[in-house]
């Protein structure tokens, strides 16, 4: 699918990964709707991409992924401004590190678990179903195509370490849904696929000292360094652009393989 002229949203566009992917998505000529959380944060992003190119290719809606009612609004907000959406960049997660037996002997609490699958993964769902229904009563573009998902997952999903229950099977849920959800989205002629990150310099992961970040550096084989929010932009839009892309998951992390620690 050429991106330039189609209206894309990005969940979790108002930092990091969503931040850089929006931008990329901007530069390339979609129009694109900046989806979060942190309406505030997400209105300032969108108003530096839009300070840049002035054209109004870029808008800003407040969105709960878990909570329907604020998906719709977002997607009426996000249609209104640039017509219907082709394009889904499901970034937005939340991280959590939490060990079944903590250190006082008593349990994890349940609601961290539940917190964090209903975020990654029910509302990386919610996002993609209700997507999905609108964009299938799309006329199909001149390559037989009507639009394209993408899903954030993690290195975590294969490799998750001590503490990161919630979190590796919130993202893993990510990995398995993505060929049957492409499966299933055959017929509407929508394609999925999901990209797995490994460690990158975005804004959670800056907050840590210096020798941490260049401890966790150091243990990319290759480049030893961060992953680029920039880097997995351009992923995400190639995606959008490859058309025999679906239903595959792709690393992206400098062949890193998570230790248990």
């Amino acid at each position: 699918m050429k991106i330039e002229g189609q209206a894309a949203l990005v969940t979790g566009g108002a930092s990091g990964l969503g931040e850089a992917t929006a931008r990329e998505l901007a530069r390339l000529g979609a129009k694109v709707a900046v989806l979060d959380r942190n309406a505030e944060l997400a209105a300032k992003v969108a108003a530096d991409i839009e300070k840049e190119f002035g054209d109004g290719r870029v808008v800003a809606c407040a969105c709960d992924i878990t909570d329907t009612a604020s998906v719709i609004a977002a997607l009426d907000k996000a249609a209104a401004a640039h017509g219907p959406a082709r394009i889904l960049m499901n970034v937005a997660g939340i991280g959590s590190a939490k060990r079944i037996v903590g250190k006082d002997g008593n349990p994890a609490p349940l609601e961290d678990f539940v917190r964090v699958v209903n975020i990654n993964l029910i509302g990386g769902y919610n996002m993609a179903r209700l997507f999905a229904a609108a964009c299938a009563k799309l006329d199909p573009l001149d390559n037989g195509e009507r639009g394209v998902m993408l899903f954030t997952a993690s290195v975590a999903a294969f490799d998750g370490q001590v503490g990161q229950q919630a979190y590796s099977a919130s993202k893993g849920g990510l990995v398995g849904m993505t060929l049957p959800m492409a499966r299933d989205l055959a017929q509407h002629a929508i394609r999925v696929c999901t990209i797995a990150p490994g460690l990158f310099a975005t804004p959670l992961l800056m907050e840590l000292p210096e020798p941490v970040q260049k401890s966790l550096a150091a243990s990319i084989p290759f480049p030893p360094r961060l992953g680029k929010p920039s880097e997995f932009a351009e992923l995400a839009c190639h995606i959008v652009t490859n058309g025999h892309l679906n239903g595959e998951v792709i690393r992206l992390d400098g062949a890193l393989r998570m230790a248990p620690r």
